[in-house]
């Protein structure tokens, strides 16, 4: 894995299209910054208007040596996956699905009378070495026993992981935080990140100042680490906080696998082609292997 050490700096994210007009800003991995701790991968879907309430229909697909991490802002997506787990996530809750050894998944949203548009970040959280090949496993955390910190002119709820004293009861396996901040017009906040652990910040809503940098919607300030750092908003904002401690062994992505040997990708592509790792019960099709 590259991980860069200078003082604090700016990446952006990408547009990408997940089919039917559905984009997302993909901002992990990037050139810059393959990873911040075990977060190897963040994506920031909408803000999206529900019309139809599949704006966002992905269809059965694998994963293997990860956790997936939805958090949203607007809307609901239904979640199905081949160890029978359904759920319904909405607005500030989690859905942690830990692959392990391999598992497979479908996202669909719905329409839903209290939201117009559907909103949400998209994490994975490479497993340390140990816990690759655990079994899959998947987990829902309603968003009334999340930590909630405040303070003037903020609002952090806790999603993952230890910060600022607080921890979140979110079954984690490698230390790391993930937090949403609220700021209000002309709000600050103090942010002390755990010492030896990497720590980025992105913007998914408004536009903030924060180490001498300054970002806007699509960008990430990634800081040095344990780095204690002010973050300003000139009007209301809504960040991501995450990071953690730097896994020990580089990591591949390929597609929707993530480990710490090439050759385990490669057997996990010949059993998504041979049909072998798991059905989601009432879904008949999939999406195919990238040729």
């Amino acid at each position: 894995m590259f991980y860069l050490t200078r003082m604090a700096y700016v990446i952006s994210g990408k547009t990408k299209d997940l089919g039917d007009g559905f984009h997302v800003v993909r901002i992990l991995p990037h050139i810059d910054a393959r990873a911040v701790g075990p977060f190897v991968f963040v994506d920031h879907f909408g803000p999206a208007p529900i019309t139809t309430g599949h704006e966002l229909s992905v269809r059965p697909h694998p994963h293997i040596g990860l956790a997936t991490v939805t958090y949203l802002y607007d809307g609901v997506i239904f979640h199905k996956d081949s160890i029978g787990s359904e759920e319904l996530i909405q607005p500030d809750e989690v859905n942690w699905m830990t692959a392990g050894r391999g598992i497979v998944h479908s996202e669909h949203s719905r329409r839903d009378a209290r939201y117009a548009i559907i909103e949400g970040i998209q994490t994975w959280v490479a497993l340390p070495a140990e816990h690759e090949e655990t079994e899959p496993a998947f987990e829902h955390y309603a968003a009334d026993v999340l930590p909630v910190l405040k303070g003037p002119g903020w609002k952090m709820r806790l999603i993952a992981g230890s910060l600022m004293s607080e921890t979140s009861p979110v079954k984690i396996l490698s230390p790391l935080f993930y937090a949403d901040l609220e700021l209000t017009a002309g709000g600050s906040a103090l942010l002390d990140f755990p010492p030896g652990q990497q720590a980025a910040l992105y913007v998914a809503r408004g536009a903030v100042a924060a180490a001498g940098q300054n970002a806007k919607v699509g960008e990430m300030i990634v800081f040095a680490d344990g780095e204690k750092v002010t973050v300003a908003a000139p009007a209301e904002a809504r960040v991501v906080l995450l990071g953690g401690k730097r896994l020990a062994e580089p990591r591949h992505l390929w597609w929707n696998f993530v480990s710490s040997s090439k050759e385990r990708i490669e057997k996990a592509k010949l059993d998504w082609q041979a049909n072998t790792m798991g059905l989601v019960a009432g879904e008949s099709d999939r999406i195919p292997l990238p040729e």
